[in-house]
């Protein structure tokens, strides 16, 4: 059996307007130390994210996204935090924002393998 590793997540969610406090379940954050592991996995669909709110700017949520993984990876797209060390890099997408694409409470478990892990939570937490 191999060694299972601690891990923690947050699902990201879409919140078109605050006060209907009504949101989708669009991706999932997940950050392994132990496997210096920290990516993103999501799903916006245009027609579910229309039905919560039709005047949602569906291109700027999927912005957010974009920069949500420049920071998971690293690169430009996540601007200055992304230069920032794996551990600080994932305080900064679990830290609660007022924006349309907000972090869910921080959740844990172990795996063997985070990568099948991530795909397993997308799967149950947002398809």
């Amino acid at each position: 059996m191999s060694e299972r590793l601690p891990y923690q997540y947050v699902v990201l969610r879409c919140v078109p307007r605050a006060d209907r406090e009504e949101f989708l379940n669009i991706g999932v954050v997940l950050y392994c130390q132990a496997a210096d592991f920290l990516e993103v996995a999501w799903q916006a669909e245009r027609e579910r994210l229309l039905a919560l709110d039709p005047r949602l700017d569906v291109e700027q949520v999927c912005a957010g996204l974009a920069f949500v993984e420049g920071v998971c990876a690293g690169d430009e797209r996540g601007g200055v935090v992304a230069h920032q060390p794996i551990g600080t890099r994932f305080g900064f997408l679990k830290a609660p924002r007022s924006t349309v694409l907000q972090p869910g409470p921080v959740h844990g478990g172990t795996t063997a393998d985070p990568a099948r892990e991530l795909d397993r939570l997308l799967s149950a937490l947002v398809a």
